[in-house]
């Protein structure tokens, strides 16, 4: 009976070591999984570390360029203010020169017209050719003025 006793803790002990060996086996097999797992998972951090490093220095270059671009718009900006006053000022003298100019040649017209020939029929009476607004005459003087400029060379 002690042999069979020895035989029957030896079968156990074996039995125990076989399934030890087993698990053993499989645990060793998820590790390799798990070591697979952490050497991707590395890499994709490296280029995620990369990605973030290449975002910050275009983000750098985007603020760089969003302070030069800020600078130069109110640089500009300044620059039309003082263009649009300038042409303001520009605008109303030009007015003044015309509303002059148009006393002048009211001015210049005869206050009576010459008396007819006493053979010749009376012409037919003409309409009055009508007024130009104040800011027609002046783009009218400026287009006039360019296309001495133009024809004089003086154009840029």
């Amino acid at each position: 009976m002690s042999h069979v006793l020895g035989l029957a803790i030896e079968s156990l002990v074996t039995v125990l070591l076989m399934l030890t060996i087993g698990y053993c086996w499989l645990l060793n097999k998820r590790l390799q999984r798990l070591k697979a797992d952490e050497h991707s998972l590395k890499a994709t951090i490296a280029e995620l570390i990369t990605a973030t490093e290449i975002a910050e220095r275009a983000i750098g270059g985007l603020k760089h360029a969003v302070r030069d671009v800020n600078e130069n718009l109110g640089n500009q900006l300044d620059a039309a203010t003082q263009m649009s006053i300038q042409l303001k000022n520009q605008i109303a003298e030009g007015d003044h020169v015309v509303r002059r100019l148009s006393k002048i040649a009211l001015a210049a017209r005869p206050s009576a017209p010459a008396p007819a020939a006493p053979m010749q029929a009376a012409p037919a009476p003409v309409a009055p050719a009508p007024r130009a607004s104040a800011a027609r005459a002046v783009a009218a003087a400026a287009e006039a003025f360019t296309e001495r400029r133009r024809a004089g060379g003086l154009a840029a």
